[in-house]
């Protein structure tokens, strides 16, 4: 009787819950994803103000995303040292800061401080926003607010081409990151109406495992960032130091996956003394954990690939405005939004590995067929349509390979899940944008030199330019340096012929690389459950049937 009578009220209190806790986390969320990709949609607007390479834009996405990545883990432990709602509550208003100096950068530089200050806050926001949802919300009802966050993303992104494009063209950049500042406040005012989440007593943090997962992450993404810059093999003069004549960039990959190994032996060791480790292990225990990081690991790297090269292309080879690059994209955010919610209709037809083999494949596809159509004229429906293509693909493996994570631990490992997810999510956007501007960079660079050496330019007027630090460059921005040289009319024709010729070449081959990425994360995909369809409600693990670490899938073939 006792037991009839206290369920019945945790049961309505569930359903009769207010929405505007759930809108208040929303909002961070979209506080978040609109920098993220109001950075890539104003290249444009930034390059021509502050007259940097476009590259070096994407280098600013790359600092806030290894930020968050390096230092995720140690937020999801702060929540629980001084409690989530205050960390929350901090963060935000943090991360609204670092909008502000990015709204007031005059230099690269300037943008990279502030998106390092923005990745440092969301690393500590990131973790706050699943544990506040599970703390304001019960049963169905927040089921349902964990499916509208999950989608929340793909909207924001959406929302802030739009926003930042029209603001852009219109007015100025800066004024789409100076709104996100005003944000933070209403965030912040907002966020005393969350359940407040009392303090774990006796949590410890592993300061150790901090340094060296901060060091890996740091080292593997600036190292990557800066193979173009500072050189693959011979250092370039742009390198802050060489070794015995080599690039830096190199060796300090090779370190940080050698911290990458001495992280997880640490955790080993902390583990074997009773002692709790940054990350718990078993989230990566099983085979099928693994196979679906490494998954999420490409797909994550994939999309913010195609987030900095569409805008590329847009802005600098056809010499579009910001607003022409929010109006082309938002068909691709849709659809990423699109499949991101629906796909989980899905869960209980088709296993995961089927689903994960099926979207790779179709993400590749969209790939491979932009990379045939795209030209100068980029409303082509055949273009756009390889554009949702892609999205479709990138939002059901977004979702898919979530799910799949979060059902494969059992609930008090929550937080080490959304943690190691934060981890996947920031490390794999700061390497898909460097691996983006490395190839193209690099592609660009070597069909400029070729075609040069075919074309009638004289010697004396290619030592007269700086060859050895090629980049992606508008035509009025090549007439201008070739101004300060003793090019001719004709020779500066033939130059811009040039640079048009290999700016377009240089990105269909990176998306058709891309594309060839795509298909290898088939292998990963071949290791993800295969549920049988129909048999597992939802096409995920009975928490019944959960053991330890161990997924029920292994037993059901």
């Amino acid at each position: 009787m006792t037991q009839k009578t206290t369920g019945t009220p945790t049961s309505t209190v569930a359903h009769t819950a207010s929405w505007l806790p759930l809108v208040v986390i929303l909002l961070a969320q979209i506080q978040m994803a609109f920098n993220v990709n109001a950075i890539p949609v104003s290249i444009g607007p930034i390059v021509e103000e502050l007259e940097i390479p476009a590259t070096s834009v994407g280098t600013a996405l790359v600092f806030y995303s290894l930020f968050v990545a390096a230092f995720v883990l140690l937020g999801a432990k702060l929540g629980k040292v001084f409690g989530h709602r205050l960390v929350f509550q901090v963060t935000a208003l943090a991360h609204g800061a670092a909008m502000a100096v990015m709204a007031l950068s005059n230099s690269a530089a300037g943008m990279n401080l502030a998106q390092a200050m923005a990745g440092l806050a969301a690393a500590a926001l990131v973790p706050t926003l699943v544990v506040l949802i599970a703390a304001n919300y019960r049963e169905k009802q927040q089921a349902q607010a964990l499916g509208i966050m999950a989608g929340t993303p793909a909207i924001s992104g959406a929302l802030a081409f739009f926003i930042a494009g029209l603001l852009g063209t219109l007015v100025s950049w800066r004024l789409s990151f100076g709104i996100l500042s005003v944000l933070s406040i209403i965030v912040f005012i907002l966020s005393f109406r969350l359940q407040p989440i009392p303090r774990q007593s006796g949590v410890k943090i592993d300061f150790v495992g901090v340094v060296l997962a901060a060091l890996a992450i740091m080292l593997i993404s600036l190292g990557f960032n800066n193979l173009n810059a500072w050189g693959i093999t011979v250092a370039k003069p742009a390198a802050p130091f060489d070794l015995l004549g080599l690039s830096p960039a190199p060796f300090m990959i090779i370190v940080g996956l050698v911290l990458v190994q001495a992280f997880f032996a640490w955790a080993h060791r902390r583990v074997e003394k009773k002692k709790t480790p940054l990350l718990a292990l078993e989230v990566l225990e099983s085979r099928e954990e693994r196979a679906n990081i490494a998954a999420l690991l490409v797909i994550g790297a994939l999309g913010p690939a195609v987030n900095f090269l569409i805008p590329l292309y847009i802005q600098i080879v056809q010499n579009q405005n910001s607003l022409f690059t929010a109006v082309t994209v938002i068909p691709y955010t849709l659809a990423i939004a699109t499949a991101a919610i629906l796909i989980v209709r899905f869960f209980d037809r088709l296993s995961p590995r089927q689903i994960a083999v099926i979207g790779f494949v179709t993400v590749s596809s969209g790939l491979a067929l932009l990379a045939v159509t795209i030209n100068n004229e980029w409303t082509t429906p055949v273009v756009i349509f390889s554009l949702i293509v892609i999205g479709l693909g990138e939002g059901s493996l977004l979702t898919l390979l979530f799910n799949v994570m979060v059902s494969a631990s059992p609930k008090e490992l929550a937080g080490d899940v959304g943690a190691l997810r934060g981890v996947a999510n920031n490390l794999s956007t700061a390497l898909g944008t460097a691996f983006a501007g490395v190839v193209a960079v690099s592609l660009l660079s070597a069909i400029v030199l070729s075609n040069l050496g075919q074309s009638n330019i004289p010697d004396s007027l290619k030592v007269q330019v700086n060859l050895d630090n090629v980049n992606f460059i508008t035509n009025d921005q090549l007439e201008t340096v070739l101004g300060e040289t003793t090019a001719t009319p004709e020779q500066v024709a033939e130059a811009v012929r040039i640079n048009e010729s290999a700016r377009l070449r240089a990105l269909k081959e990176s998306f058709l690389i891309l594309a060839g990425i795509a298909l290898l994360a088939l292998v990963p995909a071949m290791g993800l459950p295969r549920y049988t369809p129909g048999e597992v409600p939802g096409g995920l693990p009975p928490e019944k049937e959960r053991r330890g670490k161990k997924k029920a899938a292994t037993a059901v073939k």
